[in-house]
């Protein structure tokens, strides 16, 4: 059997592995090769552990309801109360705003 996509090879019913090239940053494969090293395998067998082991987790799977059901609001009603925490931020940033641009004491005030 030979699949010519670059995929799978078989011969006798072994099963031979496609050859695969990555481009990856200095810092990463100088790392990744230390981590190889560190297992004592190869670079190569390292990065076909990363994708098998990422590969086979299982897919979370969160049904609809998390949407709407992110915890207790502890009886709060951010919807009935948005237009006052919106001012209410709004004046805070503006508070701090202000304290940021006011010289202090020992700022001399050019005038």
């Amino acid at each position: 059997m030979r699949y010519t996509g670059g995929e799978i090879v078989c011969y006798d019913g072994a099963i031979m592995m496609s050859r695969t090239q990555i481009t990856l940053e200095p810092e990463f494969q100088r790392r990744a090769r230390r981590r190889a090293s560190d297992l004592g395998v190869s670079f190569a067998e390292y990065i076909r552990r990363l994708v098998e082991r990422d590969l086979s987790q299982p897919k979370a799977v969160v049904g609809i309801e998390a949407l709407f059901d992110l915890g207790s609001s502890g009886g709060s009603n951010i919807a009935r109360h948005k237009d006052e925490m919106i001012e209410e931020a709004v004046d805070f940033e503006a508070a701090a705003s202000s304290r940021r641009s006011r010289p202090t004491e020992n700022e001399q005030v050019p005038g």
